[in-house]
């Protein structure tokens, strides 16, 4: 899964799961901020994404100050999800050479 796959498949899901009622996935910009005056989600709405994404793109997501960084935008998000599955494969790879 290319980023712009993982972008489009992680802004469905945002608007499924967090009940993101008349948005496409379209509206929602990749640079403007997913919490506050951006997107508008919340506490609540961070803890369920987190869960989605680890869920659906089987990658951890940390907690605390590394996750804010993470949660930025969607860009940043899609950003770390490549990152975690590219190192997971590399490690699957060595592993199945060793």
């Amino acid at each position: 899964m290319n980023a712009n796959e993982v972008r489009v498949a992680l802004k469905e899901v945002m608007i499924e799961e967090l009940n993101l009622a008349g948005k496409k996935p379209d509206d929602i910009a990749d640079d403007a901020p997913l919490f506050g005056a951006g997107l508008g989600l919340d506490s609540l709405d961070a803890l369920q994404l987190a869960m989605v994404v680890e869920e659906k793109f089987a990658v951890k997501v940390p907690e605390g100050a590394p996750a804010r960084k993470i949660f930025a935008s969607v860009n940043a998000l899609v950003a770390h999800i490549v990152e975690q599955r590219a190192a997971t494969a590399d490690k699957a790879s060595e592993a199945g050479r060793g």
